[in-house]
């Protein structure tokens, strides 16, 4: 994302004791005994716990090589199971589904024959690309990073934390793209409204990150997960379809619920802790700039103001056109029987986000004189599509290993399996779930990347508890919260350090213990409340999405 910097006085260390020490969040004076500090027994015990998650993670391999080695895993599994006949009855259709060995002649060729087509056919990939195409223009022509600055400019600063956690919320738009605009960004918007920069910094920071499957708006999240999770229910359901609008309903809300414990946790834990941390000394000059170096402009050009309004103009007039479209019910975008559920605006909401994306960037950067010409919006898709190459590289793996689950049917197997295990032991929809968000919470803690881990394990609990008759939009909205709470507190995460960066501006003896006590509060708090929000979402049977029911 295109980020505007504002540089002043490179040669003048800034030091936190002007920013941190003599606001009404971090009054002056002595901090009390109990304040938060390296020699803390309770902070001690943290860093040796992250410490220890942080050596564990750093043996993982890249998430490439990690599903290649996976994939030579269950070549070995599935030989030694296909060896003892290992098979389930699906209670579906009553058929008898026996594992395949990956490791026999028609193994093999399935591997060479079907390489292509099993990459070609992943259910993310044409979406995402279809998205970002969109948000790629968007973001080159500087649309995304203005909506983020103007979100927070003129707010009062009794609604500051809210609106700082609320505009996070909405900043998942820009994928990981969102840490880099809105986390210095935090800090800049604290203090201008007179309040520590240390605790705008974290609010931006756990709500992009402990939040980062919630939002207001399609994420490209939305489109990973919601292919990963189609392929998966295949394994039960080769015609059942999750599309990226399946938990929208759920992550709308969640992202108004997140976005008031971000505030009451840090207006009523944090701000004490802040101003429990004890002063640090002047610069030798005794002089602070009271800006840090790379802080973000916080104010919008007149040409960004105007680019916003006319790009505002041009959303709501493309939602009018789509809904003027949609009213006669022998409409071409209403699906069969005038359906709306499954009409082709739901259906290929990808196609219908990405011109959407791209529209707005377009009429924007048009106004703010970032896109110069026609020529402009194909260049911003093919840097949007270089930063996508990871991405690409990854699922050619991620494709591969699952349809190697497939095909040996030990996914299905272990599903059957599962699923009359927890038949027999009684288990229930709300006690699968505390299963699902505590095991994925304590991998999240090493593996950060959430499509990666979905990919790993999609297969096993999404058709799992579709034989326990429940949804797969269900298992995916748990498992979003699982994917989101812990990526504030593990050091395992590229960001975890930015954002540790970005703090030591202001506090120059700040280290992980200095974050993770202040990310720790908010990150469990988040936990606990996203995961009774959906219980309530359960209990009352709101649906999660557009044709998409809780149970």
């Amino acid at each position: 994302m295109d980020v505007h910097y504002c540089v002043v006085d490179e040669g003048v260390r800034t030091v936190s004791s002007n920013d941190t020490t003599t606001t009404p969040d971090n009054p002056p004076g002595k901090p009390p005994p109990d304040a938060p500090g390296e020699s803390s027994a309770a902070l001690s015990a943290l860093l040796r716990v992250l410490g220890a998650v942080e050596r564990a993670g750093n043996k993982l391999p890249h998430p490439f090589w990690l599903f290649a080695i996976l994939s030579a895993f269950l070549a070995l599994i599935s030989w030694g199971l296909a060896t003892a006949d290992v098979s389930a009855v699906d209670p579906a259709g009553g058929k008898t589904v026996a594992v395949r060995s990956l490791i026999s002649v028609d193994g093999v060729r399935s591997m060479i024959n079907d390489a292509i087509t099993n990459y070609a056919t992943f259910p993310p990939l044409g979406t995402i690309l279809v998205v970002m195409l969109g948000v790629a223009v968007a973001d080159r022509s500087g649309l995304l990073a203005a909506m983020l600055r103007a979100g927070v400019a003129k707010v009062p600063a009794r609604w500051m934390t809210f609106a700082l956690a609320f505009t996070a919320m909405v900043a998942h738009i820009a994928s990981d793209a969102a840490y880099v605009a809105l986390v210095p960004l935090g800090g800049l918007a604290f203090r201008a409204v007179g309040r520590s920069p240390l605790l705008g910094i974290v609010v931006a920071f756990v709500g992009v990150s402990a939040g980062y499957d919630a939002s207001p708006l399609i994420t490209p999240m939305d489109a990973v997960l919601s292919g990963l999770t189609t392929a998966a229910a295949h394994t039960v359901d080769p015609g059942y379809v999750v599309t990226p609008l399946s938990n929208y309903f759920f992550s709308l809300a969640s992202s108004v619920v997140l976005a008031a414990v971000i505030t009451f946790v840090t207006e009523k834990v944090l701000v004490k802790r802040v101003a429990a941390l004890p002063p640090e000394p002047e610069e030798a000059d005794g002089e602070a700039t009271g800006k840090a170096t790379g802080d973000v402009e916080l104010a919008l050009a007149p040409e960004e103001r105007r680019g916003l309004r006319r790009a505002t103009v041009a959303l709501v007039g493309y939602l009018a056109v789509i809904v003027v479209a949609m009213i006669p019910t022998g409409s071409p975008l209403r699906g069969e029987g005038g359906s709306i559920v499954e009409s082709p605006v739901l259906s290929g909401i990808a196609v219908v986000l990405g011109l959407l994306f791209a529209l707005l960037g377009a009429v924007y950067g048009r106004a703010a004189g970032t896109v110069r010409g026609g020529r402009d919006i194909p260049d911003f898709m093919a840097q949007g599509m270089r930063e996508m190459a990871p991405i690409l590289v990854l699922f050619f793996a991620i494709s591969q290993f699952l349809a190697y689950f497939k095909w040996t049917g030990v996914g299905q197997v272990l599903a059957i399996r599962g699923a009359d295990l927890l038949k027999d032991l009684g288990v229930t929809g709300p006690v699968a779930f505390v299963g699902i968000v505590v095991v994925c919470t304590v991998i999240n803690l090493a593996m950060t990347s959430g499509s990666a881990m979905w990919a790993l394990v999609a297969p096993v609990f999404v058709p799992m508890l579709m034989l326990l008759h429940i949804p797969p939009e269900a298992t995916q909205a748990v498992y979003r919260i699982a994917d989101s709470c812990t990526n504030a507190i593990t050091p395992m995460s590229a960001y975890f350090v930015m954002a540790l960066g970005f703090l030591q501006r202001y506090r120059r003896s700040a280290g992980i213990g200095t974050l993770a006590s202040l990310t720790l509060p908010l990150s469990v708090a988040m936990l606990v409340a996203w995961t009774l929000l959906f219980y309530v979402w359960w209990a009352l049977g709101i649906p999660l999405g557009p044709g998409a029911p809780v149970r």
